[in-house]
């Protein structure tokens, strides 16, 4: 019996070693946010009705239903001259939401000629609140809120984008 009992508090002791080691183990972890990084996949330009470049952008484009539910989701930043272009399959009346969107943003409606037919300027982050086209839409572009004002885009104002390999 002495010998099973001595077997028993050398267990536990080694036992409650190894959960302190375990503890102390997991304290010492750091959880590193994650930064979504942005890809360039096409290029963009902006023309006005006199076909004149307003502004060349790079772009990420959302054209598959995960891209296009997470869009710009999660991400603290995104340059100046970058956006990201929404591609859908056909034309209809489009809404968009900022849900765990934490950057604002202006949200272009385009047609199917590529000709601007709304806007929805200065989207706030994280507002769940619907943001509907006026106007059936093919394409959607989101850029950093402000931008549209500061190009001076206009309804009927048109785009074009090529992918980059």
């Amino acid at each position: 019996m002495k010998k099973s009992a001595f077997q028993l508090v050398v267990l536990l002791t080694l036992g409650v070693s190894c959960l302190q080691f375990q503890s102390c183990k997991e304290e010492q972890r750091v959880i590193k946010p994650v930064v979504i990084e942005f890809k360039k996949e096409a290029e963009l330009v902006l023309k006005n009705a006199n076909d004149s470049i307003i502004k060349k952008l790079d772009i990420e484009i959302a054209d598959d239903e995960y891209k296009t539910q997470t869009g710009l989701m999660y991400r603290d930043q995104m340059g100046e001259l970058q956006g990201m272009l929404f591609v859908f399959p056909d034309e209809d009346f489009r809404s968009f939401y900022m849900k765990n969107t934490n950057i604002p943003l202006d949200i272009i409606y385009i047609d199917a000629d590529k000709k601007i037919v709304s806007f929805q300027k200065n989207a706030q982050p994280n507002n769940e609140t619907s943001l509907p086209s006026n106007a059936p839409a093919k394409y959607v572009l989101e850029i950093n809120a402000g931008l549209a004002d500061e190009w001076q885009l206009e309804v009927g104002d048109k785009m074009e984008y090529i992918k980059v390999e």
